[in-house]
């Protein structure tokens, strides 16, 4: 058996990671400003060399700007930040998630309606993998996160309308971090299993499958649907202990 090699972390990747988990949580948010280079230090207890690095990191992802004689802030989502979607995605709050939704329930409830009308054996082939990939790597979650998202842009391919594919590759990085969010929120909760998720996938491939357009659109928007009411309940939950 392989292992994967483990790299240390450098201090400032630390730094900078924590900074990222300080906007995620909402610490930081849009628009705040940061302390200065020698507060951070003080603050981590590293050099100012290593905030420097650290703050260049998280400008070059986009989550920072730095102001001429101003200082440095937090940036916030933008929609129409899509056409960068890794860094966006790590910047999106409450609100923008279920925007996401929203967009994904219009979006790929037709996506599936398609798909099950112009699908080939070989889309099928390519939709099955991407399922059995899930069922057999619910964790580590990551793997699972990955044939996720593979499944779903399989779907979108399967329409033959190389225009939808786009679309669906814009916004994939955004649908990525709401699946991380969910499968994350399935390992440390009660609220539903990865069993619930891989059979609402199953009955979306089986619609598709019986070239069943409307069956695989209302399955689709169940599934979405169901995901948003995981992230809202679990969202809700984490407020009340606040």
């Amino acid at each position: 058996m392989q292992y994967k090699k483990i790299k240390p972390k450098k201090i400032y990747e630390e730094v900078a990671e924590a900074l990222l988990d300080s906007i995620r949580s909402g610490a930081l948010k849009p628009g705040d400003k940061l302390d200065s280079v020698q507060q951070l230090a003080e603050n981590f207890h590293v050099g100012r060399s290593a905030i420097r690095e650290a703050l260049t990191s998280l400008r070059a992802m986009g989550l920072i700007e730095m102001r001429q004689g101003e200082g440095t802030y937090v940036k916030g989502f933008s929609p129409s930040g899509i056409a960068y979607p890794i860094q966006n995605a790590l910047l999106m709050n409450k609100d923008d998630l279920f925007h996401l939704m929203e967009v994904r329930k219009l979006l790929e409830a037709g996506v599936a309606f398609s798909a099950a009308e112009k699908r080939t054996e070989e889309d099928l082939l390519k939709i099955r993998w991407a399922l059995e990939e899930m069922k057999h790597h619910s964790n580590p979650v990551e793997l699972g996160d990955e044939a996720d998202l593979v499944f779903h842009l399989a779907i979108a391919e399967a329409t033959g309308n190389p225009l939808l594919l786009s679309l669906m590759n814009h916004v994939s990085d955004l649908v990525s971090e709401s699946m991380k969010e969910t499968r994350r929120i399935c390992l440390y909760s009660e609220m539903t299993t990865f069993d619930q998720l891989n059979e609402e996938h199953e009955a979306i491939f089986q619609a598709i499958e019986e070239r069943n357009p409307e069956k695989a659109r209302l399955e689709m928007n169940a599934h979405i649907h169901n995901v948003e009411n995981i992230l809202r309940e679990y969202m809700n939950e984490a407020e009340k202990v606040k």
